[in-house]
This record gives C-alpha cells, structure tokens and sequence, in this order.
C-alpha cells in the first residue's frame, strides 16, 4: 500500500500543477481550450486527491506518523509541490 500512496502523491501534484498551467496559462490564450480541458483536469485531480487523503489515513497507523506528522502530509496535499516533498521527505526511506 505505502507504493501505491507514493504513485498516488506524485501523480497528486502533477495533476494540481497541471491544472495550475490550465488556469494560468491557457485559459487567458485559448478560454475555449481551457473549458474543454478544465473538467477532465479537475476529475482527475479531485480522484486522486481524494485517493491521497485515504490512502494516508490507512497508512498512518502501519507508518507509525505522530499527529505533527500526519497534519504536514495531509497539508502538503493543499500546497502546490507539497506532495512531493512529503515523498522525498517521509516516503523516500520508508
């Protein structure tokens, strides 16, 4: 499960700074491409936020995370590039 929460935080960030790129840079460029690409986006991001938040409560107790721990994982999932530092940082030796 802990291999599939690391896939699942990076792929998390991706699609958060893929969707950031959406809003940023294509919807003032071509707001007709960025209509189309905004609801597959947000699906997947939303899926796999969601798939993150889970995965890191079923884990917190085989992990052995103390509350700080655990906030700061939960938290990096709202901070752009926050899930990857939570897997270089907690996952990467784990």
């Amino acid at each position: 499960m802990l291999k599939i929460f690391k896939v699942t935080a990076i792929l998390e960030g991706i699609s958060y700074l893929v969707l950031f790129a959406n809003m940023l840079l294509i919807k003032n460029n071509n707001p007709e491409l960025y209509h189309t690409l905004l609801r597959p986006l947000g699906m997947t991001h939303g899926v796999l936020f969601i798939g993150y938040i889970i995965l890191a409560f079923l884990l917190k107790k085989t992990m052995n995370w103390d509350l700080k721990t655990f906030a700061i994982i939960l938290i990096a999932s709202l901070v752009p590039f926050g899930t990857f530092y939570v897997e270089k940082k907690y996952l990467e030796n784990a």
